[in-house]
């Protein structure tokens, strides 16, 4: 019953209440195709949120359809891969971005896989190292703040301010539902005992950015996100050698997902200088072939838009030697079968899943 407070959302909120036709895994059928409730709830994309997808969609149109011509108009469902963990919000991230991307799509060509894991590891979860590293990781998090007075009065203030036991908020890790606010243009919640300001929000983000500098430094974090993104890391890189060969059942592959998802991603991949990801972030892999070559491939990633090849671990060295603006696709691939297991000691997932830490 909300008026759409956007231009494109009416078209969309029409196309989405058509969407039964559509494949959809598990308890994914039971899940709306857009937020439609008469007040936000929690954990629910808004229309903020929707609209940030509708244009994700249109710039990949864009580039991948207008440009580059990736898939044609009568393009088939075996030509899409779409995949989103059970949340309401991640599947219509996915639709949102759909909608732009292939505008008024066949809802008989959606096939909307579940991924039960936010790792999306799919068939190879189990790996005990990978917990162990979290847990590591969890732990120096838990330290760090509880060294933080000012992090701890800041705690204690908003704490009576909203009305719940300070330990309730402090687990609650506050800066999501304050990023809701700041984003949105919301002023900050308040009650007769006071009013969330501008000054929690800072101590609380300054934490957060003195979290991240000793995250990198401590390199647990690192380790955890080697073995926790290796499976995703790994189906990526059979799609893309499938494609090389000329198998072409899958050009087109979207994961919806968290930022607990991404961020592993950002940091297996050496790519430092990336933050802790925004709403409606996007993470891209693409394939190129050499047009006087075919035989050679290269891949490109980019990230919010931006070109980070290079930042790779695995292609910096290149950059330097090489005048391609590109990163051989044969580094990707030693990189993910080969080079994440080295720094365990091992030659092989399993291996480092199972191989106790010295």
């Amino acid at each position: 019953s909300r008026k759409p407070s956007h231009p494109q959302l009416e078209a969309f909120i029409k196309h989405m209440s058509k969407g039964s036709a559509a494949q959809m895994d598990g308890s994914l059928s039971s899940l709306p195709h857009f937020p439609s409730h008469s007040l936000c709830e929690m954990g629910e994309l808004t229309q903020t949120g929707v609209v940030q997808h509708l244009r994700n969609g249109q710039l990949l149109r864009e580039i991948y359809i207008n440009k580059h011509k990736l898939l044609p108009g009568d393009w088939t469902a075996k030509q899409l891969h779409l995949e989103t963990t059970g949340k309401s919000r991640t599947l219509q991230s996915a639709l949102a971005l759909l909608y732009t991307f292939l505008p008024d799509f066949d809802w008989k060509k959606i096939n909307m896989r579940h991924q039960w894991s936010t790792i999306f590891c799919s068939g190879s979860c189990e790996c005990p190292m990978r917990n162990h590293y979290l847990e590591e990781e969890q732990r120096r998090q838990y330290s760090l703040r509880v060294k933080n007075n000012d992090l701890e009065k800041i705690y204690v203030d908003m704490a009576r301010i909203v009305g719940i036991p300070t330990r309730q908020l402090r687990a609650s890790n506050p800066i999501d539902s304050l990023l809701c606010y700041f984003c949105h243009n919301v002023s900050f919640p308040c009650t007769k005992a006071g009013c969330i300001n501008m000054e929690h929000f800072k101590v609380i983000k300054g934490h957060q950015l003195k979290d991240e500098r000793e995250r990198q430094e401590k390199k647990l974090y690192f380790l955890y996100a080697l073995l926790a993104t290796h499976p995703l890391l790994n189906q990526t890189v059979n799609r893309l050698q499938r494609i090389a060969e000329g198998k072409k059942e899958e050009v087109f592959v979207l994961y919806s997902a968290h930022d607990v998802t991404l961020s592993p991603v950002l940091s297996a991949l050496g790519i430092t200088e990336a933050r802790f990801p925004r709403f409606a972030a996007r993470l891209v892999f693409e394939l190129w072939q050499d047009g006087k070559r075919p035989k050679e491939h290269f891949i490109r990633i980019l990230y919010n838009g931006a070109d980070v090849t290079f930042q790779t671990s695995f292609c910096k060295d290149h950059y330097k030697r090489s005048s391609k603006p590109m990163c051989p696709l044969e580094k990707f691939v030693n990189f993910v079968k080969r080079d994440m297991f080295l720094i365990f000691n091992s030659t092989s997932y399993y291996d480092a899943c199972h191989r106790r830490a010295l």
